[in-house]
């Protein structure tokens, strides 16, 4: 499933030091002579590709990057220490252009490939630097150069990893907000979502997950009814299905089965290698059952469905039980992860 996450940033390189000047002087040396250092270069920004990073959302906070700049040259013909370099990682995928030209600058494929955004400046010359057989004792030197500014645009497509389908109305966007950061619209009438939304897990500084809120699927879905195909093949490059059910909304055990079934017979019909996706039951709204129920009634759909995959219950709205969830779907990814490698 893939998705544009885009993100603006401002790179700032360092400048150069300025050129040191400097006339040695030393006891019982008389006219030493010009000593003065050239000063250090800017630090150079790059951007760099690493499949530990899988969205650019961390650019929405922090987009601002600025290299250090070279010290002036010094005396004794010391040259002045080099501004460090600053190395950006962005998610393996990213392109990158140059807000002002549209130009495109950098396009990062695999792990470990870079891309130059910003040049440090030059240092500037000391004194040294201009002595002759003219020009004994030469007092000019030459500032360090400005380092390269840019605003750059980055671009990235990005594959989701989880997958939501349900019913309209089953709370999947309720779900996407409660354990991510983004926002999709929240309403009571079908088809609030007419477009899929993204969002990020994230569960620790290290590990995260992107999770998809895909419109509602109803019966017919895979010949065009409702929004038809249009967002079923969404799905289809998810590593995990997530069947959100509404269980406050149906009558009886039997008619929640049936609604499983229906969006099972939707997914074999458009792609039969999509049903066979892992796919996990996500039972929503038990806010609004009791306790007694919520357990009878969940134990009654399993036992109807013949179900084998793994089941869970939540209240996205109260994000009860989201937590768990997301480090079980954290697991199950990294697991994922190492059988395919």
């Amino acid at each position: 499933m893939k998705f544009v996450d885009q993100a603006k940033i401002s790179v700032q390189a360092g400048r150069g030091g300025n050129g040191c000047v400097s006339f040695r002087r030393e006891k019982y040396i008389p006219k030493g002579g010009p000593d003065g250092g050239d000063g250090g270069d800017g630090g150079s920004i790059t951007l760099a590709a690493t499949t530990s990073l899988n969205t650019l959302v961390d650019f929405r906070v922090n987009n601002q990057f600025r290299a250090t700049h070279g010290e002036p040259g010094r005396s004794k013909k010391r040259t002045g220490g080099c501004g460090d370099d600053l190395t950006i990682k962005v998610p393996c995928g990213t392109k990158v252009f140059n807000q002002e030209t549209n130009e495109l600058i950098g396009d990062l494929i695999d792990e470990g490939d870079l891309s130059l955004v910003a040049k440090g400046g030059l240092g500037g010359k000391g004194n040294t630097r201009f002595k002759s057989s003219r020009n004994r004792t030469p007092r000019q030197s030459t500032p360090g150069t400005e380092g390269e500014s840019r605003l750059l645009y980055l671009e990235l497509s990005v594959l989701a990893d989880v997958g939501l389908l349900g019913y309209p109305n089953a709370g999947k966007s309720t779900f996407i907000r409660s354990v991510s950061a983004a926002k999709p619209k929240v309403a009571d009438y079908p088809f609030t979502t007419l477009h899929p939304n993204l969002g990020v897990v994230r569960i620790d500084l290290e590990k995260s997950f992107v999770i998809a809120d895909i419109p509602g699927i109803i019966e017919g879905a895979s010949e065009g009814s409702g929004l038809g195909i249009e967002f079923l093949k969404h799905l289809s490059r998810t590593k995990l299905l997530l069947h959100i059910v509404d269980l406050a909304e149906t009558k009886d055990s039997q008619a929640t089965a049936n609604s499983i079934e229906a969006i099972q017979k939707e997914l074999m019909a458009f792609d039969p290698e999509l049903a066979k996706k892992e796919r996990w039951l996500v039972f929503n709204k038990l806010d609004l059952i009791t306790e007694e129920k919520k357990q009878s009634e969940i134990e009654q759909v399993i036992s109807k469905l013949q179900w084998q995959g793994p089941v869970h219950a939540v209240s996205a709205i109260k994000s009860q039980g989201t937590k768990e969830l997301s480090y079980k779907i954290m697991q199950r990814l990294e697991e994922m992860t190492v059988c395919d490698s």
